[in-house]
């Protein structure tokens, strides 16, 4: 008698995915917060709104990845730290909009599910949403044989915050002369990492164990550094200051990011020099050789949130940004300019 196939059999262990399912719902435990209903395991994540101080609720959403960071964990076979990345690259995005975070949903696909693997990925998804004080009500762990290399994964991420429409950080109400406040990023956070895998590996020839002297750390510690999670220090910015603008510093750096918030009358001048930049920055500048401009558009350059503010509150919002643990500086202003003129963005 021929054999009976199972799914196992094709290499999708249906019973390793149910008792996932029971570690998440303790991870997931841990994040709640009001307005949680249930816990993981339906059909659907539920979430009861509670809008009675809001005039107008408006709902804010953002999706995204790790991308090629996740390289970086793979070649160190540590999980723990994606997870964290993924919840800030989806939370800044709507924090940004001045919406506070509410939950999170991940995507996590793999060709064979590692139960410890697939545990340290969604501790962090976790330690993330603690950050961001949003809850983990839903996901899907994809087994996908045959689909991914050995040991590798994907990851996806899907917030939804709410904001009153009164209070929506749209950056229509910025004018020459506010001021451009930079926050300090933790790092690369999780953009770049093509060109960062080629010049450390590829052209330098290093390994994630090898010790850079100009880092003063394994490569790889600092590759692997988590993504600065900002919505706690943007609700404490908005709640009673002038915050005309905000912008979150991820693919196309400073550069591109900062005028998806500036009307199109103004420019952006930026003090060189103003902040500090951390040593990644520099040590890959020289080691691949990139122009300035590259690692405007390619990096945040130590630079992972930027905040525009009249200029009379420069001083005020500075000291509520160190008083919460933050590192800001005073980096540029707005300049008036022709409508669709190019660049908009100068380094003075």
């Amino acid at each position: 008698m021929k054999k009976k196939l199972t799914y196992a059999d094709a290499g999708v262990d249906i019973d390793k995915a149910d008792h996932l399912v029971d570690t998440i719902k303790k991870i997931a435990r841990k994040t709640r917060r009001t307005g949680v209903m249930g816990e993981i395991g339906g059909f659907g994540g539920l979430f009861s709104l509670n809008t009675a101080n809001m005039e107008s609720p408006v709902l804010v959403s953002s999706t995204d990845g790790v991308g090629t960071k996740l390289k970086i964990a793979f070649l160190m076979n540590r999980h723990d730290t994606v997870g964290i990345d993924l919840v800030a690259m989806c939370v800044n995005d709507i924090a940004v909009q001045g919406a506070r975070p509410l939950f999170f949903l991940d995507y996590l696909a793999t060709g064979k599910l590692e139960t410890g693997t697939v545990t340290d990925i969604i501790k962090g998804v976790g330690k993330g949403c603690i950050q961001a004080d949003c809850a983990l009500i839903g996901g899907e762990t994809a087994e996908m044989p045959g689909f991914y290399r050995e040991n590798e994964y994907d990851l996806a991420g899907f917030a939804v915050g709410i904001v009153d429409n009164s209070k929506i950080v749209d950056g229509s109400e910025i004018r020459p002369g506010h001021q451009i406040i930079g926050i300090a990023s933790s790092g690369l956070h999780s953009n770049g990492y093509s060109l960062v895998r080629k010049i450390c590996f590829d052209v330098l020839g290093l390994t994630v164990d090898s010790h850079v002297p100009e880092l003063g750390k394994p490569l790889g510690e600092e590759l692997i550094t988590p993504t600065r999670i900002y919505s706690e220090t943007i609700q404490s910015l908005v709640r009673d200051l002038p915050i005309q603008g905000l912008a979150h510093i991820t693919g196309g750096g400073i550069m591109d990011n900062i005028v998806r918030v500036i009307p199109k009358a103004c420019g952006i001048a930026i003090k060189k020099g103003s902040w500090d930049i951390p040593p990644i920055f520099p040590f890959l500048q020289d080691a691949g050789h990139v122009d300035e401009k590259e690692m405007m558009r390619t990096f945040n350059n130590g630079i992972g949130l930027v905040a525009v503010v009249p200029e009379e509150n420069v001083q005020e919002v500075l000291n509520r940004l160190t008083g919460s643990g933050e590192k800001a500086w005073a980096i540029g202003e707005v300049t008036k300019t022709r409508k669709n003129a190019r660049p908009r963005v100068q380094l003075v």
